[in-house]
């Protein structure tokens, strides 16, 4: 029986999935997770290029921290 391949994203596609700038993805790779910036998503490196699995990214986007108002941000703008 064989099992499903894993999806793996471009950089564009995993911007484009994830609603984020291609700018953000570079940063959060070169920076990591910085103190009150968004935690960079999981990525994985195939020669010189970089891929993003979905299911990663699935995952990484359910563990944001999510708000139901902006006050919850503890500032007028997230």
């Amino acid at each position: 029986m064989n099992s499903p391949s894993k999806k793996v994203l471009s950089e564009i596609e995993t911007a484009e999935y994830i609603g984020m700038s291609r700018s953000f993805l570079r940063q959060s790779r070169m920076e990591g997770n910085r103190e009150n910036r968004t935690p960079a998503p999981p990525f994985i490196k195939i020669g010189r290029s970089v891929r993003y699995l979905k299911d990663d990214l699935d995952l990484w986007l359910s563990n944001l921290q999510k708000f139901s108002h902006l006050s919850q941000c503890g500032v007028s703008l997230c």
